[in-house]
């Protein structure tokens, strides 16, 4: 079965789905005009100015963003962006940063369509995301069964097999802070699972105000934390820096210098990681942070799609690139134990560079502790600085995924909401807190599987649904020239 759904997963994630959201992201940028560009520092303004909506039917337009940006912001900006590294090579980062400019336009038409298509019930609550404007796309049986579709895969995705993906991440690497101290706590990490879930209990169970208000706290904090320590690291390893940078750019364009093969194979595999780690890290088209949008209440659906554009810049041009300098600086330059490998060893071997380097202990999943366990090294001595790095990471890791899991649950809650009604929430419940306990217990790489393959699913049906909504979304910057400011720019306020 493992075989099957890995199969599965690498033909859609590395050829239909990249291809599909990425269309979509030159979609809208052109029908927009470059809504990322033009519009950018008024996302900024709409999300950090006072006047960011009321929240008093909803959340004001920052705890919006903080919600959708607690789900982006995760493990895969850490370890999405060092597997990017490992297989595509540094030039991968390019392509992560060409792909998140357009996931930037399909994010806005993304909370724009969440907006104009949410609905409120008699109790005042409101709802919305995907599956309405799914419906809205396609009417009939056919629209019915595309948002069934939508709804069955992203409950699953996020709501149950994520929460466990996550918590795994969580207890993995509370057990490698033990074990930096020779302890080995492999027999009790159901114990962090009881408090795992008691927290995301606590905090879930309060519904979308608790989380937001959570959110917005958790948010700042986690990205300042990060940031600080990233800087840290480029400051200690200053001299490497702008040789980091260059071989982001070198790489994006010779590949083969560092991963070996043929120029062509390996200028598509620098691509085609690049867009696929970028495009499931900042989740634009993906339909999971339009639940979060539709929950703001402000005046015009333009305003939350700017400010939603703010969170795939944050995710990517922000965090994740920050992931990529401590790692480039670090491991890839001055003296790193990878500055001096290339693409003829690759070739003269047989074996990948993700081979390669896994053969000495580095994998996608610790390279960033590395990083930080030989920049503290270097502060406070080899010792010390294993077993700061090593709890640092960690800390960075449960503010990640955690955030994660809270703003998962909420958009599977939705869904599940819109398959079975308010009367079953007790039930989704139940098995969402539940599938955060299992996790931190156990897991394994088919259920690793089974949520990249439920993931990739729910991405279809809403990318169909922005193609078809297209009208909807930029109809604003395709009205007459009486929308025409004097100085020849489009008046974006009306």
């Amino acid at each position: 079965m493992l075989k099957v759904v890995n199969f599965i997963n690498d033909y859609l994630s590395g050829y239909i789905l990249v291809f599909l959201l990425v269309a979509v992201g030159l979609y809208y940028t052109i029908k927009t005009r470059f809504v990322q560009v033009r519009c950018l520092g008024e996302g900024f303004k709409k999300v950090f100015s006072k006047n960011n909506g009321s929240g008093k039917n909803g959340l004001s337009s920052f705890q919006a963003l903080a919600t959708a940006v607690a789900a982006q912001v995760g493990t895969g900006n850490i370890v999405g962006a060092c597997g990017a590294i490992l297989v595509g090579g540094p030039g991968a980062i390019f392509w992560m940063w060409i792909i998140a400019f357009l996931g930037m336009a399909t994010n806005y038409a993304e909370a724009v369509l969440a907006q104009k298509t949410k609905v409120v019930d008699e109790n005042g609550e409101v709802h919305g995301g995907p599956v309405y404007y799914i419906k809205k796309a396609f009417t009939g049986k056919g629209g019915k069964f595309l948002a069934g579709f939508f709804a069955v895969a992203i409950t699953i995705a996020l709501g149950f097999i994520g929460a466990m993906v996550q918590s795994n991440s969580i207890t993995s690497n509370v057990a490698g802070v033990f074990k930096s101290f020779d302890v080995n706590i492999s027999d009790y990490t159901w114990i962090i699972g009881i408090a795992l879930a008691a927290l995301a209990a606590a905090i879930v169970l309060g519904g979308i105000k608790r989380i937001a208000s959570v959110t917005e706290k958790i948010v700042p904090i986690m990205a300042v934390l990060y940031l600080l320590g990233g800087i840290l690291v480029l400051c200690v390893n200053i001299k490497n820096v702008p040789a980091a940078i260059g071989i982001i750019f070198k790489y994006a364009f010779v590949p083969q210098a560092l991963i070996g093969g043929g120029f062509g194979a390996a200028i598509v595999k620098a691509i085609q990681k690049g867009a696929q780690r970028g495009l499931f890290s900042n989740e634009a088209g993906m339909g999971s942070t339009p639940h979060a949008h539709a929950q703001a209440d402000v005046k015009d659906p333009h305003d939350q799609g700017v400010a939603a554009m703010i969170g795939v810049f944050i995710d990517t041009f922000v965090v994740l690139t920050m992931t990529a300098l401590i790692v480039l600086c670090t491991l890839y330059t001055g003296d790193g134990p990878f500055a001096n490998i290339s693409g003829d060893l690759v070739d003269l071997t047989g074996k990948s560079f993700k081979d390669i380097v896994g053969a000495v202990g580095y994998t996608d999943g610790n390279m960033v502790q590395h990083a930080f366990q030989m920049t503290f090294g270097k502060l406070f001595g080899a010792a010390a600085g294993d077993i700061i790095g090593s709890i640092f990471v960690a800390v960075c890791l449960f503010f990640f995924a955690f955030s994660t899991i809270i703003s998962w649950n909420f958009f599977g809650k939705v869904n599940f909401n819109y398959l079975f009604g308010k009367k079953a929430l007790v039930v989704y419940s139940v098995l969402s807190i539940g599938c955060v306990f299992l996790g931190s217990i156990g897991s394994n790489d088919l259920v690793w599987g089974l949520s990249d393959l439920f993931n990739n699913l729910m991405v279809i049906p809403n990318v169909l649904a922005l193609f078809a909504l297209g009208s909807m979304v930029y109809g604003r910057f395709q009205k007459n020239k009486n929308e025409i400011s004097v100085d020849g720019k489009l008046d974006i306020n009306k």
